[in-house]
């Protein structure tokens, strides 16, 4: 059965430039991530394994090239319940650009009342697209090129540092620093929304939105995995993505819907197949007359 966001989820990322989407993993799928990624932040030899780390001191650390590690996190890149939602909303089909995780505690060198001085602490706005390049709009829907799922492996509540975001950016023509300086005075802090999440649940986001992490000021830790698509004809940067001085990643032991997704193996590579994608198209507006829009 045909895999597409409701009309009310729809709406919301072309309203805001993100959807929540709630429960999409298993515990058990929570529990394989998670235990995956605990063991590659503890791996001296991850870098051997074409993963490359940035930590920082030991309350924060990014990993990334996660997807020959283990293959419950390429069961999470290539996952059927996902990619379809994606090229939805890139408008055809995806292959994939990053995976990375991070995993955070409260930073110690964040006192009590600098966390007390605001409802929500952004550790650094930034987008990966802009809303004039790499966004556009076909028979009335806001695609984005460069879309991303961030899959929330612990709970999130609002002292837990999750992704804040500022809704609605995604469409909005402003220079980047004016936006977030804009929603940075608001007194009223309406501007700049926090995401909570229950553990297995994905957000699902356009680039051209502007995001950020959120300092904790909880003492939970939390665990998140994040995956980044982008459209065929563009450059694959996953394969390139590597840790220092290793080989670029061939990834031999993929199943073939997988090697489709990682590096696009089996599609035209400079540009999406027009007859695949007007057949994508029709069947997602069959869908949503059938829903009454």
């Amino acid at each position: 059965m045909p895999v597409f966001l409701t009309p009310s989820q729809r709406f919301h990322f072309d309203a805001y430039g993100y959807v929540l989407l709630k429960n999409i993993l298993s515990a058990d799928e929570v529990n394989q991530l998670k235990d995956a990624l605990y063991r590659m932040k503890a791996d001296p030899d991850r870098e051997t394994k074409r993963v490359y780390a940035h930590p920082k001191s030991d309350h924060h650390i990014l990993m990334g090239n996660l997807v020959e590690y283990d293959p419950a996190l390429l069961a999470y890149a290539a996952h059927p319940k996902l990619i379809p939602l994606v090229e939805e909303v890139v408008g055809g089909t995806v292959r994939l650009e990053e995976s990375e995780a991070i995993i955070n505690r409260r930073d110690p060198d964040v006192d009590d009342q600098t966390l007390s001085s605001r409802r929500i602490h952004p550790t650094g706005f930034h987008r990966g697209t802009t809303p004039t390049w790499g966004c556009y709009e076909e028979e009335g829907k806001y695609h984005c090129l460069f879309v991303k799922t961030l899959a929330y492996l612990t709970d999130v509540g609002p002292d837990d540092g999750g992704t804040c975001v500022i809704p609605g950016s995604h469409r909005i023509k402003w220079k980047k620093e004016t936006t977030i300086r804009a929603a940075m005075e608001d007194p009223t802090e309406n501007l700049i929304h926090q995401i909570e999440a229950t553990a297995g649940s994905v957000l699902l986001f356009a680039e051209s939105l502007i995001h950020s992490t959120t300092q904790i000021k909880s003492d939970k830790e939390r665990v998140i995995l994040i995956s980044g698509y982008t459209p065929l004809c563009y450059a694959n940067g996953w394969a390139t993505k590597s840790a220092p001085n290793s080989p670029k990643p061939y990834p031999k032991t993929f199943d073939p819907s997988s090697l489709a997704v990682t590096i696009g193996a089996g599609n035209d590579i400079t540009i999406e197949n027009p007859q695949k994608q007007k057949k994508r198209l029709i069947i997602i507006r069959e869908s949503l007359s059938r829903d009454g829009t």
